[in-house]
C-alpha cells in the first residue's frame, strides 16, 4: 500500500512540474505610435464634445456656466 501511495505522489509531483513548465510565455507587443488620421479623429471628437457643451450652456443662459 505504501509503495503504491508513494508512486502516486511521485506521478502527481511530476505532472505538476510539467504543468508549471508548460505555461505559455506572455506575448510582447510593440507599442505603435498614433497615425495622423487617429490624432485628427481624437481632436475632432474633443472639439465636438466642447461644441456640444457650449451649445447646451447657450441654450440655458444664466443657468449653468461653461466648465
Amino acid at each position: 500500500m505504501t509503495n503504491g501511495f508513494e508512486s502516486l505522489i511521485e506521478t502527481i509531483k511530476s505532472k505538476v512540474k510539467a504543468l508549471k513548465k508548460k505555461k505559455k510565455p506572455k506575448k510582447v507587443y510593440m507599442k505603435m505610435d498614433k497615425t495622423n488620421s487617429v490624432r485628427v479623429e481624437i481632436r475632432s471628437r474633443q472639439a465636438r464634445k466642447l461644441i456640444d457643451k457650449t451649445l447646451q450652456a447657450a441654450d440655458r443662459p444664466g443657468k449653468r456656466p461653461i466648465p
